[in-house]
């Protein structure tokens, strides 16, 4: 069933999530944090730092764009499910809130280290 365009928001959704028996969510909600994060290879490929950090920030764009994709299908009337929207742009927001964090303490690190008296 197709969502209505933005002006049905205006009558005020009824949305309602239920968690499962797991107390999880259930049906296409439900996320695989397992596919979310990667972690360092045990291989030792030779990935280094500048890689994994350029592999991030990617990752980063693509569920903004991701996130800009499903909320213009809602805009317009062609999204077919309004939480998938809603998990895409939560989505995007934590990992760009997570990236923010990351950059503030990174930069915290080097003022800490330049202002080291050697």
């Amino acid at each position: 069933m197709p969502v209505d365009p933005i002006t049905a928001a205006a009558a005020g959704p009824d949305w309602n999530i239920s968690l499962g028996e797991s107390g999880g969510l259930d049906g296409p909600a439900a996320v695989d944090d397992s596919a979310l994060v990667e972690g360092p290879s045990s291989t030792g490929g030779g990935e280094g730092f500048g890689d994994l950090l350029a592999n991030q920030i990617d990752g980063l764009q693509g569920l903004q764009d991701e996130a800009a994709v499903q909320s213009q299908a809602l805009a317009t009337g062609t999204a077919e499910d309004a939480s998938t929207v809603v998990m895409a742009v939560e989505r995007a927001q934590l990992a760009m809130q997570l990236a923010a964090q990351l950059r503030d303490k990174s930069v915290e690190s080097f003022q800490e280290i330049f202002r080291t008296q050697v």
